[in-house]
């Protein structure tokens, strides 16, 4: 069964590796060429919650509210000495997971955006509904019996993100051509969950990878791997349930496209180091994460993550 588990990990790893880089090409490139398409789907376009997860560590089932604050700094022009420009993006999330029958979950992420930042025209602000996220998660393998040392749990399953986010294309060849709503288009996305545990330790590691498709006018954004892993240990008390944590996280993005055409510098990966909290009492949790870069590779050093908070209130169903 080990074995077994491995394996299923592993092949959706090697959808990550199996795919082309993709970019995107437009005139004047060149004069704005330092955004990634992690601004994208982390941030302006889908936010479906990415290398921060898709489930909780102490609510199996639920329905809850997550906010996701993601600050960036890009430089402001093709120079060494030009200026750097804040970019901020806040989503507030409606997201849930819900059994529909046995060994079968389906999440559902519905993001709100409001997101700004302050290039040297003028501060600059999007508001609006995000792209929605459906993912079935299927329970592979799950340890039958509470007698054995170790118990697992492993999910796969797959996903569709729709285009209810408004994207516009004018935006191409502004300062930042990913400071969107959405995408667009129609993403589709493969997931795997494991998670190990021994008495109140545990670990949890995810993999998602998303295909993007082109939208109606003719932008594709890159492809998207995800992947994480956590440490987490549950505190019972009398009356609450805290399980401290702390992992790393990491996203690789693939170029965008245009007319089929690729585009420079839209591809790129970070790695994260992360580390959070939740705390449950009754049917009601509260978490919060925090992630910081510990490498970066975004755009040619033109654009610089800074720091992820996320905080949600669950109830358990």
């Amino acid at each position: 069964m080990k074995k077994y588990i491995i394996g299923v990990l592993l092949l959706v790893t090697q959808c990550f590796y199996a795919e082309t880089v993709r970019d995107t090409l437009y005139p004047n490139f060149r004069q704005y060429a330092y955004e990634f398409e992690d601004f994208c789907d982390a941030c302006g376009c889908s936010a479906s919650g990415g290398s921060m997860g898709f489930s909780s560590m102490l609510d199996q089932n639920f329905v809850g509210l997550r906010y996701m604050y993601q600050s960036y700094s890009s430089r402001e022009g093709i120079f060494n000495n030009s200026p750097w420009i804040d970019e901020n993006f806040n989503t507030m999330q409606v997201w849930a997971r819900i059994p529909m029958f046995r060994n079968f979950q389906v999440t559902a992420l519905v993001p709100y955006h409001f997101n700004n930042r302050a290039p040297s025209t003028g501060k600059q602000t999007i508001d609006g509904i995000g792209d929605i996220t459906v993912l079935g998660m299927y329970t592979v393998y799950q340890t039958k019996t509470d007698t054995v040392n170790y118990k697992h749990t492993l999910q796969a399953g797959v996903g569709v993100k729709a285009p209810t986010g408004e994207y516009n294309g004018s935006n191409n060849g502004s300062v930042n051509p990913s400071f969107q709503l959405g995408t667009g288009s129609w993403d589709y996305m493969l997931a795997a969950e494991y998670i190990l545990k021994k008495g109140n330790y545990g670990f949890n590691t995810m993999l998602n990878y998303t295909f993007k498709t082109e939208n109606n006018q003719n932008y594709q954004f890159g492809n998207q791997f995800n992947y994480g892993g956590t440490l987490f240990y549950m505190i019972k008390g009398q009356k609450m349930i805290t399980v401290p944590q702390v992992g790393v996280a990491g996203e690789v993005y693939a170029s965008n496209r245009q007319y089929g055409e690729d585009v420079p510098d839209t591809k790129g990966d970070i790695f994260f180091a992360k580390a959070g909290v939740e705390a449950g009492m009754g049917k009601f949790s509260l978490g919060v994460n925090a992630m910081v870069p510990m490498n970066q590779n975004l755009t040619g050093g033109k654009v610089e993550a800074n720091y992820r908070l996320a905080v949600n209130i669950n109830y358990s169903l």
